[in-house]
């Protein structure tokens, strides 16, 4: 097996990032397929249109709403072929940003993010998830590449409420660990390669900068203000989580997104959430002595999130539920990416060490 490290092809990150747009996306044509969530487009239409019009790029909108499903891709689809687009330009939070990439892939041509919010590492990652009508994952589709340019306006960002960076806290923070199971175990990356060290390097520089300066980055969150520490935060959430799950793997914290769903009142939690106590039994589960457990718990009080399912969301699980929430886990590929082999009642313990 080859080692293989994928990325975005230019990320571009401050306060003002915004206003390159219209010169970047100039590169790739003169006609675009304007995929944003319809809240934002209320508040920022304007100006991306003003953006991109100065520089003779005229726009398509395609608002989008809600859960992205077969159908409601199919219709963006469609419309972005009858404008007969030369580049995507999707701007929102992850939703919005996986409408585009399912854009840009039946396109095949250029996809420009720009996330509003940080609450995943969506923005630079070839990766969109599918939904059905009833808010159940139906598929994690790939483009062929990742996005060409990510543009990361912190000042739009730091307007966002603190409860989105919470999520990208919690979806970041298990990025070194998971990359570190997937290498040590012979796991495959999203790239179906061996993870390079370069992957298990960057996840390691994302946990210090959360570390180190997560508690102040949230403090200006939602002010509109980004600081020094808010910048260096933003870089661990979106470029370093996103090419170090991409390239470095993952393992049981993701995993557990698909079976904890299942669990009465986990199925609206938000994805970093889920992750964050994800972690919390994947560091149970591997017995860890360096004293990191203890370590993630004071810091995740410290920024304000969930150490169990009950703050989570779920207040009484069943045996049943628990049960079930393990199969689907144990079911998904990168449960596989462990130290040694998991069963349901192994998993179900460590729920319940957890709930």
């Amino acid at each position: 097996m080859l080692k293989i490290f994928g990325a975005p092809g230019r990320y571009i990150q401050g306060a003002g990032a915004l206003d390159a747009l219209g010169g970047y996306a100039a590169l790739f044509g003169r006609r675009a397929a304007l995929v944003i969530d319809r809240y934002v487009q209320g508040v920022l239409g304007p100006r991306i249109e003003a953006l991109c019009g100065a520089h003779g790029v005229a726009l398509t909108a395609l608002p989008v709403e809600g859960d992205i499903t077969p159908e409601s891709i199919a219709a963006l689809r469609a419309q972005a072929a009858a404008a007969g687009i030369d580049m995507v330009i999707a701007v929102g939070g992850g939703k919005a940003l996986d409408a585009g990439k399912a854009v840009a892939k039946a396109a095949h041509c250029h996809l420009v993010t720009v996330p509003t919010v940080a609450s995943n590492d969506a923005p630079t990652s070839k990766n969109y998830v599918l939904y059905d009508a009833h808010h159940n994952l139906l598929a994690v589709e790939h483009m062929l590449f990742n996005p060409t340019i990510v543009l990361v306006d912190t000042a739009v960002i730091a307007t966002a409420p603190a409860a989105f960076f919470r999520a990208g806290l919690g979806d970041a923070i298990s990025k070194k660990f998971e990359a570190e199971q997937c290498a040590r175990n012979g796991g495959r990356n999203m790239y179906d390669g061996v993870p390079p060290l370069t992957a298990q390097l960057i996840a390691d520089g994302c946990l210090r900068t959360l570390l180190a300066d997560g508690a102040d980055a949230l403090a200006v969150a939602g002010s509109g203000q980004p600081t020094p520490a808010f910048e260096r935060v933003v870089e661990a959430m979106i470029l370093m989580s996103g090419l170090g799950f991409e390239s470095g793997g993952l393992s049981i914290a993701h995993a557990l997104t698909r079976g904890l769903p299942k669990i009465a009142g986990l199925a609206s939690a938000p994805h970093g959430l889920q992750v964050a106590v994800g972690l919390l039994v994947q560091l149970d589960l591997e017995a860890r002595q360096d004293g990191m457990l203890a370590t993630l718990t004071q810091w995740y009080e410290q920024v304000g999130l969930p150490t169990t399912l009950a703050a989570l969301g779920a207040a009484a699980p069943s045996d049943a539920e628990l049960a079930r929430a393990a199969e689907l886990t144990l079911a998904a590929r990168h449960a596989a990416n462990f130290d040694r082999p998991l069963d349901i009642k192994t998993l179900v313990d460590a729920l319940r060490r957890h709930a």
